[in-house]
């Protein structure tokens, strides 16, 4: 559970309300994603941030205002003034913000979420940031089966909850527009996904995994090594790794696919350097598993050599074309801290869907 959900869940669970500033629409260079939200508890504290500084004092007293209101508000931030004063984004982007107040009896649902995100079961809440006064502010949790809370319009209830089950098993929170009894102006529903942590499985319990271990946390994934030799697969070697496994790597994956614990955003890593435990795990990752990322560390000469070996073992060539190797961004590193860092920033770029380039030589957008 992320810090700013468990502080809204605990001051609602005494029965206090808090100021809530979610993020719900950007353009151009915003600095942070929708879904993004900092909080201002009852006693002033502030928990997250919304653009790194830029508007948090404005949206500070946005928050201290929507509590002794209970009106929510839609704010729109974009590039500053004149006024040296006026809030604003130095990054050139724009931002939309939702600033509602959220107490138990506002949020009926809200047992549901905390109880979801305690068993680590997938749930999406659902605000409706736009629309007609009386929908303004309500919200439905949805689960993969069931959901909880309305909108007060039935066919808008059906297709937010489905697009909110879409977000959800993507693991992405987004806005999206809907129609609701027929308005010509669309309702805006926010879909904050809560989604079990993407699984990160590194297979090679050498010395690059346990600094991978620590960049996969970092970056919100749930690692787990695995390797067959016990002598190296301890969980003293690896204490940031959720899991430390004893066990065959082909055997282990395909016990995970069987059991339901893989999913389109799990991402494989291969360490080992050993055909025996190479091709077999690579070969059933590559052809029999939907997979967002799979990567295989080696120079082009042992790259080119496991190329050779699973053709050899029958993987075709639309499956190889799916292999990061010799994986990694071109770093340059040499250190096992420093080739973690370039496979740890390889996992950001394919996430993003971005090449991984030098920002300063590319044109585009640098948040995608």
């Amino acid at each position: 559970m992320d810090e700013l959900l468990a502080d809204l869940l605990r001051w609602c669970d005494t029965g206090a309300a808090v100021g809530l500033a979610t993020v719900v629409g950007t353009w151009h260079s915003a600095p942070y994603p929708i879904g993004t939200a900092m909080l201002v508890a009852p006693d002033g504290a502030m928990t997250g941030s919304v653009s790194g500084g830029c508007v948090e004092a404005a949206l500070y007293e946005a928050c201290q205002e929507v509590l002794r209101t209970g009106s929510p508000s839609l704010l729109r931030y974009g590039v500053t003034g004149n006024d040296a004063l006026e809030a604003g984004l130095t990054c050139g982007g724009t931002i939309e913000v939702f600033v509602e107040r959220v107490d138990r009896a506002g949020f009926p649902g809200m047992a549901v979420l905390a109880e979801a995100v305690r068993s680590a079961a997938p749930a999406a809440v659902l605000t409706c940031v736009r629309g007609t006064p009386e929908q303004r502010g309500r919200r439905i949790v949805a689960g993969p089966d069931t959901h909880h809370g309305t909108f007060g319009d039935t066919r808008l209830d059906r297709a937010a909850v489905d697009a909110g089950r879409r977000l959800l098993a993507a693991g992405e929170s987004a806005r999206v527009d809907l129609s609701s009894d027929g308005r010509a102006e669309p309702v805006s529903i926010l879909v904050r996904a809560y989604a079990p942590s993407p699984r990160l499985i590194v297979f090679g319990a050498v010395d690059v995994a346990a600094e991978l271990a620590r960049f996969g946390s970092a970056l919100g994934y749930r690692v787990t090594v695995c390797d067959a030799r016990p002598v190296f697969a301890t969980a003293r070697r690896f204490p940031l790794a959720q899991e430390v496994v004893v066990d065959w790597p082909h055997r282990y994956l395909a016990g995970e696919a069987r059991a339901g614990r893989l999913d389109a955003r799990t991402a494989v890593c291969v360490l080992t350097h050993d055909e025996k435990f190479d091709v077999p795990v690579l070969r059933l990752a590559l052809e029999d598993l939907d997979l967002s990322f799979v990567g295989a560390l080696g120079s082009r000469r042992t790259h080119h050599d496991r190329l050779g070996r699973l053709r050899a073992a029958g993987v075709g060539e639309s499956a190889l074309a799916r292999l990061a190797s010799p994986i990694g961004l071109d770093v340059g590193g040499r250190t096992a801290a420093e080739t973690a860092l370039s496979i740890a920033a390889e996992l950001v770029a394919v996430r993003h869907g971005r090449p991984g380039g030098r920002l300063r030589d590319g044109t585009g957008s640098i948040h995608g």
